[in-house]
């Protein structure tokens, strides 16, 4: 069967696929998006010239800060004021009541409560004119300077080149197409608006220098799709999606719109957001803080292990991680050791008499897992994130799996989603992998909290067994 930008991953894993002549720096300015903050900023600064200076900063980040969270300052295809007013709109009165709420809790005096007030009522009348600007001035420079994205459509078919014959006579949309990507395309290639592309996604991706791509359909099954997709993510690129049923799709906040098509936005890669950098500080912190307050249980877990079958008292192991690359892993040794080392092949301990009351102790309560707090601080692992396997593992499961090797688009994990589902040990593959990508798919700050309280509660729940 053929995939659409697939190989195989034993042979060339698609995490090992970096863009060197990718999207540069300027290219990935959201340029809009920019202008849209330093309006906003702007408008606000005019608006509270008369405010104190500490409420006016107070009420600019409470400002700001609701009307990023209603994305107002995203990327956007449809540069259109009237369609984002109602959102601009809702934004600030949310923050108006906000700052209303604020005063009456912190008891603010009422003429500086007014004064705030009225400076986000008087913000609107700055900032929405100076929007329409910016929204105009975008779509003209687009169709001035062809400030356009290079994109790629996978799905050389009816619909494929129907947007890309919209993006051609329509370029204040942003998008540029400069090729299709299709095993078995509905349309001879004279027929296309832009040329078929040889070989698959990941390639014209790199050859084009393609920063977007676009899935249209195609008479591919969706499988080859899905690792098109991932593949796309793990490129840097935007994507998009027509979907199934175009006709009756409503528009919502992760919907875009290219003429009458509408296109559902992917979110972007975790690694790719501010907040990753986020969870980075917390597992730094949070390993550090672990290792210190659990260190005399380390110790104490360390001389039973000793006790039971001398040293060394630290188990050593080649894992695979982030992009497939590999690294040693540490645990507390629960099994004694012997001559000769099966555990690259072995895929589980379970029944092995080379296991001991320690080592059951150790491997009930997760205690060995402890020393991977070390490959957290180090940087080889994150605490929430898919569990690390061995390399052979790896390819064979790869082979076999669909989707296995897009797990690894992200640091490994202490804990996963699919442990605190019970997916541990001797346990379906394909169930582990459809947990994992389902992690990064929808990754959050939040989460990852999450995982962590039911991890908690797991391992308190399995203790009491």
């Amino acid at each position: 069967m053929n995939r659409v930008g697939a190989a195989a991953p034993a042979s060339a894993p698609p995490g090992r696929l970096r863009p060197e002549a990718g999207r540069d720096l300027l290219g990935r300015v959201n340029a809009v998006a920019v202008l849209l903050v330093v309006v906003d900023v702007a408008a606000f600064a005019v608006a509270a010239a008369a405010v104190d200076r500490r409420w006016a900063c107070a009420a600019a980040v409470v400002l700001l800060g609701v009307r990023a969270s209603a994305r107002l300052y995203r990327r956007r295809l449809w540069l259109s004021w009237l369609h984002e007013l109602p959102r601009s709109v809702i934004a600030t009165a949310s923050a108006f009541a906000l700052v209303t709420g604020a005063g009456l809790v912190l008891r603010t005096p009422p003429e500086t409560t007014a004064q705030v007030q009225w400076a986000i009522v008087n913000f609107t009348f700055w900032s929405e004119p100076a929007r329409l600007f910016v929204f105009s001035f975008g779509r003209w420079a687009r169709r001035r300077f062809h400030r356009c994205d290079r994109t790629v459509v996978v799905g050389a078919g009816q619909v494929g080149a129907a947007l890309a014959a919209a993006m051609l006579r329509h370029p204040e949309y942003g998008l540029r197409p400069v090729g299709f990507v299709d095993p078995a395309p509905a349309l001879a290639p004279a027929a296309l608006p832009a040329p078929l592309l040889d070989g698959g996604l990941a390639d014209a991706i790199t050859r084009s220098r393609a920063g977007t791509v676009v899935l249209a359909f195609s008479h591919a099954a969706d499988s080859p799709l899905v690792t098109a997709a991932v593949t796309a993510h793990r490129l840097g690129c935007s994507i998009y999606v027509v979907p199934r049923m175009y006709e009756l799709c409503q528009d919502g906040p992760d919907v875009e719109r290219l003429r009458s098509f509408p296109l559902v936005r992917l979110s972007s890669a975790p690694t790719s957001r501010p907040s990753w950098w986020v969870k980075r500080v917390a597992d730094v912190v949070l390993a550090a803080f672990a290792l210190v307050a659990l260190a005399p249980v380390i110790a104490l877990c360390a001389l039973a292990v000793v006790l039971e079958s001398g040293r060394p008292v630290i188990f050593r192991q080649v894992r695979v991680g982030m992009d497939d690359r590999t690294f040693v892993l540490y645990k507390l040794r629960s099994v004694r050791m012997t001559d000769q080392d099966d555990s690259q092949v072995r895929w589980s301990v379970v029944g092995d008499r080379r296991v001991g009351p320690v080592g059951r102790f150790l491997r009930r309560t997760s205690l060995d897992e402890l020393p991977q707090l070390w490959n957290i601080l180090k940087g080889d692992m994150s605490i929430v994130g898919p569990r690390p396997e061995r390399p052979g593992f790896v390819r064979e499961f790869s082979a076999v799996h669909d989707l296995y090797w897009a797990r690894h688009r992200v640091p490994t994990g202490l804990t996963g989603l699919a442990q605190v589902h019970g997916l541990r040990g001797d346990t379906s593959i394909v169930d582990r992998s459809r947990y994992d990508n389902y992690y990064i798919a929808n990754w959050s700050l939040w989460l990852d909290a999450r995982i962590l309280l039911l991890t908690v509660g797991e391992l308190l729940c399995r203790r009491n067994r």
